[in-house]
């Protein structure tokens, strides 16, 4: 019996692909099939913490407005912070028919991107990076995972044997 294809539901890999004059972008293949599976549109905004693009699912943009409102005060100066580095510079972003999305001059500025494009699978989301800061920055990244020494708790019935 073959075995049946399990449902994509994670941002995966890493993809360069290039940008034209206008700001055009492919959507890797991957990522557009799990967006149209999911039936959402493609939010992306400015990263606060790197020199990236963030992009998530509009699924995934509500869960976080519900984190926001549990963790702080409403009105509180860490709330409105974080809603306006994350909400105000948010665009949801449709594609063309062949995939395209048009990447604002904000959004391009901000990461450095040129003529190509990275994009970076974080599981439910997925950043938008200039391809050469993102290998500096996954060399720091690793660098720093070495010595911490990261590891992952596991659990559930394939790690109870």
């Amino acid at each position: 019996m073959g075995r049946t294809p399990r449902k994509k539901n994670l941002f995966l890999d890493t993809i360069v692909n290039k940008v034209d004059a206008k700001g055009r972008v492919s959507i890797p293949a991957d990522y557009r099939a799990l967006l149209e599976q999911q039936e959402t549109e493609l939010v992306a905004f400015r990263s606060f913490n790197s020199p990236c693009i963030e992009c998530c699912t509009s699924e995934m943009m509500d869960r976080l407005a519900s984190d926001i409102d549990r963790s702080f005060n409403t009105f509180s100066s860490e709330q409105d912070d974080l809603t306006s580095l994350i909400y105000a510079d948010a665009k949801e972003f449709p594609f063309d028919s062949t995939g395209r999305i048009v990447l604002t001059e904000k959004l391009l500025k901000h990461a450095g991107i040129t003529d190509k494009a990275a994009f970076v699978g974080k599981g439910r989301t997925f950043q938008i990076w200039n391809p050469d800061s993102y290998a500096e920055e996954e060399e720091k990244i690793r660098a720093r995972a070495l010595q911490k020494r990261l590891s992952i708790k596991t659990g559930g019935a394939e790690n109870d044997e």
